[in-house]
């Protein structure tokens, strides 16, 4: 049922497009996705990358909970732009915390705590808009709303203080990711299984827009990673490839992201119904986009290893090997990527499944090539990935060409047909 809007909203309609209220704040993101990787290399651990993944996570869901509310009310006007430009310092300072959330460092504040607080913050502004922009919610409604977030809170403060308590070292160490494990069960899980209100998809321009573009900030925290890694060494022929190489592979991995998948991706919630379209939603792009984010922040790990990036100029050594935690994090991340890709192929749409052999096939490439990187010259393994990558993307481009054409010709009509019956007028309600 329609409701009318609250004093001081606008309503999303299917030919809204994202705001720059919205692209700032996920400007955010390509700061706390360079934490991420900071985080996984930082730590002298095993724990190192199950950390950085884990705080990707609760970074991602917050994330992921202020674009289903920028398709719900215009995030450019009144109201929603005041709570997400409000939002958008305490987010960062969230980042800031984000090397520190499992680990304070000596001297300073209490980083951990304040990780928890920030978080807590950055839900509460979303929740506050979410509660004011849905008059029709019932009380059963809000708590289905609010219990998840502070439970979680709840828990990542226990992680949080566990340190200071007496148990070992290495209890201790599995006790927080217990809890951090246990915090995103509760955020992800019990926040879907509780009875929530009916969630919808106003505008599938918008949607898809949105997350192509945190894609493409997540693949920019990589290009980001490579040239801070090299900005102290001399240039070299090494640093220059390794440079170049890093491109291909984030540019193959775009491309095969936004090619034809995004225009599958929109005419796939387009023709849903609106059950279906929520459906197809959260889990195409809420759930499976977090390993492909993950993968590609396991890439920039990888590069963080490259020793002709992150060597010292006078111990570098021409033909040196990628070390083990490098090589598995180069490869693994573009698989990772790649199968979460073919997965989310897979369940957007009927049509356009041909797409998924090539990116199985090349996860399995790379998966056979894995073991023979042990001994040779990193740049070689590189060399490899970006070869793997750019036949991926090259294959995709022609079995995929006449469904691309299609797909763009009913995109165009649809988007001129909408054009007039999605002008907001007087008297304009949502659901």
């Amino acid at each position: 049922m329609n409701t009318p809007l609250r004093r001081g909203l606008r309503p999303v309609t299917e030919a809204t497009r994202v705001s720059t209220a919205e692209v700032f704040f996920d400007l955010v993101f390509v700061f706390a996705f360079l934490q991420v990787t900071t985080l996984m290399i930082a730590e002298d651990n095993h724990l190192a990358v199950l950390h950085g993944l884990l705080v990707l996570s609760l970074l991602w869901w917050s994330w992921s909970l202020f674009a289903w509310l920028g398709n719900r009310v215009r995030a450019n006007y009144g109201l929603a732009r005041l709570t997400l430009l409000a939002t958008t310092p305490v987010m960062f300072v969230l980042a800031v915390t984000t090397r520190e959330a499992f680990q304070d460092a000596p001297g300073g504040i209490d980083t951990p705590v304040w990780f928890v607080g920030c978080f807590l913050a950055v839900r509460a502004c979303y929740l506050g808009l979410r509660l004011y922009s849905s008059p029709e919610l019932r009380g059963r409604d809000v708590l289905a709303l609010t219990a998840p977030p502070v439970v979680a809170a709840g828990l990542l403060l226990g992680a949080a203080l566990l340190p200071r308590s007496t148990l070992p070292t290495d209890r201790m160490l599995a006790g927080q990711v217990l809890l951090w494990v246990l915090a995103g069960l509760v955020d992800y899980g019990v926040g879907q299984a509780l009875p929530l209100p009916p969630r919808a998809v106003f505008s599938a321009r918008h949607w898809i827009e949105r997350h192509n573009l945190i894609v493409i900030a997540a693949l920019g925290e990589v290009l980001i990673a490579v040239g801070i890694a090299g900005s102290q060494l001399t240039n070299s022929i090494g640093l220059l490839t390794a440079s170049a190489l890093a491109v291909v592979v984030a540019g193959t991995l775009e491309w095969i992201y936004i090619d034809l998948s995004a225009l599958v991706g929109e005419h796939a919630l387009r023709a849903a119904p609106p059950a279906a379209r929520v459906a197809l939603a959260r889990d195409c792009y809420s759930f499976l986009h977090l390993p492909m984010i993950a993968g590609i922040m396991l890439l920039a790990l990888g590069f963080k290893h490259m020793p002709s990036l992150v060597g010292e100029a006078d111990t570098y050594q021409r033909g040196q090997p990628l070390d083990h935690t490098g090589r598995y994090a180069l490869y693994g991340g573009v698989v990772t990527f790649l199968l979460a890709h073919a997965t989310f192929q897979w369940r957007l749409s009927h049509t356009c499944r041909n797409l998924i052999w090539p990116r199985l096939v090349a996860a399995g490439t790379l998966i056979a090539l894995l073991p023979a990187t042990a001994g040779i010259p990193a740049l070689r393994a590189l060399a490899w990935l970006a070869l793997v990558c750019l036949a991926t993307a090259a294959t995709e481009y022609l079995v995929g060409r006449r469904e691309r054409q299609r797909l763009r010709r009913a995109l165009v009509e649809e988007h001129e047909g909408g054009c007039a019956a999605d002008r907001p007028g007087p008297g304009r309600s949502f659901g």
